[in-house]
């Protein structure tokens, strides 16, 4: 019981993290682009009252931790984002789409190079300090590489079929914008089927050599 107290610790910090920041990015390149609703809401902060969701934030990946989970995501309350009033509706609902995960992929990033310089660091820092701190950024990399890759899935409402929207010509793009109202219904039976295993294995795969890519760069 112990340990599995530790552990729940160690993650919730770059879980919530993960996912505050994900959905302050949304915003604030919303309001870039001319849509101050997020900022009219209180929402462009990085307080976590006003982003924690009672099962997103904290029952679900609570509970993919306990069962040992191949993978671990969660969610905030979404920040409002009205598209109509961007300047460029279909071209900027791109890049309000993809700051969420270009936000997770600069955190891993970060994570990585925290954890590079604390191992570097040898006994620069007392274990009962360092070890957790370790653990956070290691954990922060996994979390923010497979919350990037989880919202790349090119399927409304996630990030990357709003992206696929943005892409394509009509009526291509109104087809899969169709898709919207039914995409949490599908992306649970895809879950309880573990179908998503099959395609959250690629992508992570691809978001994990984007990162090395980029650190090695």
């Amino acid at each position: 019981m112990q340990e599995t107290v530790q552990e729940v610790a160690v993650w919730a910090f770059p879980v919530l993290v993960a996912i505050i920041f994900h959905e302050v990015a949304h915003g604030w390149v919303a309001f870039q682009f001319g849509d101050s609703t997020a900022a009219r809401m209180g929402r462009l902060t990085l307080n976590p009252i006003s982003h924690i969701d009672l099962f997103g934030t904290i029952l679900l990946p609570f509970f993919l931790i306990i069962v040992g989970a191949p993978f671990v995501f969660g969610y905030a309350k979404p920040v409002p984002v009205n598209f109509h009033n961007l300047h460029h509706p279909k071209r900027d609902m791109i890049w309000v789409a993809g700051a969420g995960p270009a936000t997770n992929i600069l955190i891993a990033v970060v994570s990585i190079y925290l954890l590079k310089f604390l191992n570097a660091s040898g006994g620069l820092l007392p274990a009962f300090v360092g070890t957790p701190l370790a653990l956070m950024a290691q954990y922060s990399v996994m979390i923010n590489a497979m919350l990037a890759a989880f919202n790349l899935l090119p399927l409304p409402p996630l990030d990357g079929g709003r992206v696929l929207v943005g892409l394509l010509p009509e009526p291509y793009s109104s087809a899969v914008a169709r898709i919207e109202p039914y995409g949490f219904l599908i992306i649970l039976v895809l879950i309880m089927t573990h179908t998503l295993d099959v395609f959250m294995g690629p992508l992570v795969y691809f978001v994990s050599r984007l990162l090395g890519g980029l650190v090695a760069g």
